[in-house]
C-alpha cells in the first residue's frame, strides 16, 4: 500500500476532497446495512475495512483523510440488492447527482436566489408558496 500511495494513486472508497472525517453518506449506508442486511459477506468485508484501512493510511503520514467515503459502502449495497453490473455504478452515481442539481434548481426558482441553503419545509409550506 505504501508504494501504491507513493506513486500518487488513491485507495478507492477512502479519502475525500473536502471532508476530513468519515463521509456522512458512508455512515448512513452503514446504519442502513446494520438494520436491514444480515449475513452478507461483502458487507462484512466493508465493515472490516473500516477498522483496518484508516490506521494503515494514517501510519503512512501522506494521507490527509484516511476515512471512508460514500463509495466504500455503496457498491456492496448495490451488489446485495442484485445490481452487479459494476460499470453501471458510475452511471447511477451520475444520475443521482443530476437529480440533486435539478432539485437545487427548483429551490432556486422558489426563493428567486442564485444560491441558497434551504431548510426542511413541510408540504403545507409548499402549498402556501404555490397558492394552493
Amino acid at each position: 500500500m505504501k508504494n501504491y500511495i507513493s506513486e500518487g494513486k488513491v485507495i478507492p472508497g477512502f479519502g475525500h476532497a473536502v471532508l476530513r472525517v468519515t463521509d456522512p453518506r458512508y455512515t448512513a449506508q452503514k446504519k442502513f446495512a446494520e438494520k436491514y442486511i444480515k449475513d452478507d459477506h461483502l458487507i462484512d468485508v466493508v465493515n472490516c475495512m473500516y477498522e483496518v484501512v484508516p490506521p494503515v493510511l494514517q501510519s503512512l503520514g501522506k494521507v490527509k483523510n484516511p476515512w471512508p467515503n460514500v463509495d466504500a459502502y455503496s457498491g456492496s449495497l448495490l451488489t446485495h440488492y442484485g445490481i452487479d453490473e459494476y460499470f453501471f455504478y458510475t452511471v447511477m452515481f451520475g444520475v443521482s447527482r443530476a437529480l440533486g442539481v435539478l432539485a437545487q434548481l427548483v429551490w432556486d426558482r422558489i426563493y428567486a436566489l442564485p444560491i441558497e441553503r434551504p431548510k426542511s419545509q413541510t408540504l403545507h409550506w409548499f402549498k402556501e408558496q404555490a397558492g394552493i
